[in-house]
């Protein structure tokens, strides 16, 4: 397999799972990210929706309030140390208020990016690498 075969199979995968998460967001889920710029990247790459902020709060209130809502919850936090023990506690607490949260998006973006980024707002800027070297325009896929 060549290399540009294999950005093209990274891409395709990755976009298959921002179409995945653009119908979660269409049906009101909560994506749950970092940081403001983690918000940044996804709006760029075409997901609008329900963000919030796992920083800023107690993560045991702030699982009780998004649990309150009563919708789907999707946990993108970043693949690093950090963010796998956010995912972790957060996924506790939500199972404590009797919501099982989406996280293998979360899963299968660190597999496909392991070795080249390790955060969200990185994400946009690799699909558009990805996107350049097989040689897919923005215009195409940007209407996710």
């Amino acid at each position: 397999m060549t290399d540009i075969e294999i950005y093209r199979k990274r891409l395709e995968r990755i976009e298959e799972l921002l179409l995945e998460l653009s119908e979660y967001s269409k049906k009101g889920a909560v994506i749950i990210v970092e940081g403001k710029r983690d918000i940044l990247s996804m709006k760029r790459l075409g997901i609008d929706g329900n963000f919030e902020l796992a920083t800023r709060h107690s993560l045991f209130n702030f699982s009780e309030r998004i649990a309150k809502l009563g919708c789907e919850v999707i946990i993108l936090t970043d693949w690093d140390r950090r963010g796998d023990i956010l995912a972790t506690k957060l996924s506790e607490y939500f199972g404590n208020f009797g919501i099982k949260p989406e996280l293998q998006i979360r899963n299968k973006l660190r597999l496909i990016t392991q070795k080249e980024i390790k955060d969200v707002e990185s994400l946009y800027t690799y699909v558009s690498k990805l996107r350049s070297k097989t040689g897919v325009s923005f215009d195409q896929e940007d209407n996710i």
